[in-house]
């Protein structure tokens, strides 16, 4: 549990680039334990590159990303997942060649203390009952399951690691509109039982209905923030809808 009146999560001034190119710019956030927080905005907003920096993929230029008040800025992303802080990333990045049941066993090694084989065998028979095709298909290889299936397990796989706070980036990315539909489901379920969740999700609409609070960015800064529903009815995030340009 995070301490009492401080946020789970603390971005504070982060600034992420990539050679002479400033994908995030100042930005600060927070997402209390329990939360589910979206950000939203264009594409190359700077999305993508918050969740990279939080989970330790990139080392940010400056700022700091904080978990429970302690410094974990520069932890590389193996560490990172050590802390509790699980990304599953935009494209899924399952490992096709290897069975559904392989993925979720070495997911099981990211984050120590490594469980026996009792709890092992416990925690991905949870998966399986939150999503029974994986179960009925366990031997089978990663890539041959549907874009959604290979979402499922994407989900999956971050929620064995254990998270305290899980980064989820574009999971409705090139699925057809039903699938969509069942991914924010699931999406809304794992939030209820308790999870942590910062999402990054270029479905809007969706991502406002399904989260607490939202960050709206634009050329790597936060433009506008506030409860979801606010932001929901707010015609500057509506013009974003349709692709426009938000205006501080």
């Amino acid at each position: 549990m995070s301490s009492p009146g401080r946020p789970l999560l603390e971005v504070q001034d982060l600034q992420v680039t990539y050679g002479q190119v400033q994908a995030v710019r100042g930005l600060s956030l927070t997402v209390d334990a329990g939360e589910i927080v979206t950000l939203i905005g264009p594409n190359g907003a700077g999305k993508t590159s918050t969740l990279a920096a939080v989970s330790g993929l990139v080392v940010p230029r400056g700022g700091q990303v904080l978990l429970e008040g302690r410094d974990v800025t520069r932890l590389p992303a193996h560490r990172a997942v050590g802390e509790g802080i699980v990304l599953v990333p935009e494209g899924r990045a399952i490992l096709g060649r290897m069975s559904i049941e392989e993925n979720l066993l070495l997911a099981l090694e990211g984050r120590p203390p490594r469980p026996g084989a009792a709890e092992a065998r416990q925690m991905i028979e949870a998966q399986y009952e939150r999503f029974p095709v994986l179960g009925e298909r366990r031997r089978l290889a990663a890539g041959s399951l549907s874009g959604g299936e290979q979402q499922m397990l994407a989900i999956a796989r971050g929620l064995v690691m254990r998270p305290r706070i899980l980064l989820l980036d574009e999971p409705s990315m090139g699925l057809a509109p039903l699938l969509v539909h069942q991914i924010f489901d699931i999406v809304a379920a794992i939030h209820r039982e308790g999870t942590t969740i910062l999402l990054v999700e270029q479905n809007a609409r969706l991502a406002l209905q399904v989260s607490d609070r939202a960050y709206v960015l634009e050329r790597g800064q936060i433009v506008l923030a506030g409860p979801s529903r606010d932001l929901a009815a707010d015609a500057r995030v509506q013009a974003a809808y349709l692709g426009g340009e938000v205006e501080a």
